[in-house]
């Protein structure tokens, strides 16, 4: 089973993906990046494209109109990075991106992430799309997430089970994965995931790769731990993390909240996406 980490807002730095990877993680992603900071060249957006290492990194892009997305696929080798892919953020539930139309309002728009997915595949790079079930309780009801599947040809899709108005401490609903699996796409579940029952769980159903949140942030070494290691204590962590800090500085947000989330259990956080 490969274990992906995910893409999470103040968190995903250079620094703590290195020690994800360090610790096991197969891939890791930046945090969710809008495409129109980057075409306009906002500094602050543009930093967050902080492939410094080899780290195997994937870039999560926030992208909502064709056009602006156009422009990036035009300009993109002027960013001087090289993704192992990049995943479409369709997940955000924050009201300011889903206000503009983005994040977890794309999920029911299935020709526009259809058009998006095509721009960006221009790059010759894997795309993915990461989902939720809907925007709302009754967006999933009606399994608007079944309708993407089936009419994006995107080369994977990350499902976090819950729709965009669930909180954190609210049950990942698990029971949809063997629909989404029937269409045939690649299915990568996001959601509750954190021992090794629940690898198992997933394995059963064929899917061979699964992606890992709010439980990495808690302890970074439970890639190694789910893969038949041991975990590391939380004192051991932070150091390895404050050293990698130190040698990918990246804004001081980035540290102080992963500092603040190392050991504990974390819930309604807007980065949990």
């Amino acid at each position: 089973m490969k274990l992906w980490l995910a893409p999470l807002e103040g968190v995903s730095d250079c620094a703590f993906r290195t020690l994800c990877y360090q610790y096991g993680a197969d891939l890791t992603f930046t945090e969710m990046i809008r495409v129109d900071g980057l075409v306009k060249r906002n500094k602050s957006t543009l930093a967050l494209l902080d492939l410094k290492n080899d780290t195997p990194t994937g870039v999560q892009l926030l992208a909502v109109k064709p056009e602006i997305l156009k422009k990036f696929v035009q300009e993109f080798f002027s960013y001087s990075i090289d993704p192992v892919c990049f995943n479409l953020n369709l997940g955000c539930p924050s009201p300011d991106v889903v206000v503009q139309g983005g994040g977890a309002a794309l999920i029911k728009r299935t020709k526009r992430v259809a058009e998006l997915v095509e721009i960006l595949k221009k790059l010759n790079y894997p795309v993915s799309v990461k989902i939720r079930l809907g925007l709302n309780a009754l967006e999933k009801e009606k399994k608007v997430y079944l309708s993407l599947l089936k009419e994006v040809d995107a080369d994977a899709f990350i499902i976090h089970a819950r729709h965009a108005r669930q909180k954190s401490f609210e049950a990942a609903d698990w029971t949809i994965f063997e629909e989404c699996l029937a269409t045939e796409k690649k299915i990568i579940p996001n959601g509750d995931i954190s021992t090794a029952e629940d690898i198992l769980f997933f394995k059963k159903m064929g899917i061979k790769e699964i992606m890992i949140g709010r439980a990495a942030v808690r302890n970074p070494s439970i890639f190694q731990l789910l893969k038949g290691g041991k975990g590391e204590s939380t004192g051991l962590v932070t150091k390895k993390y404050i050293s990698l800090a130190e040698k990918y500085p990246s804004s001081p947000k980035f540290r102080e909240n992963v500092l603040s989330y190392l050991g504990k259990e974390v819930h309604s956080k807007k980065w949990l996406m």
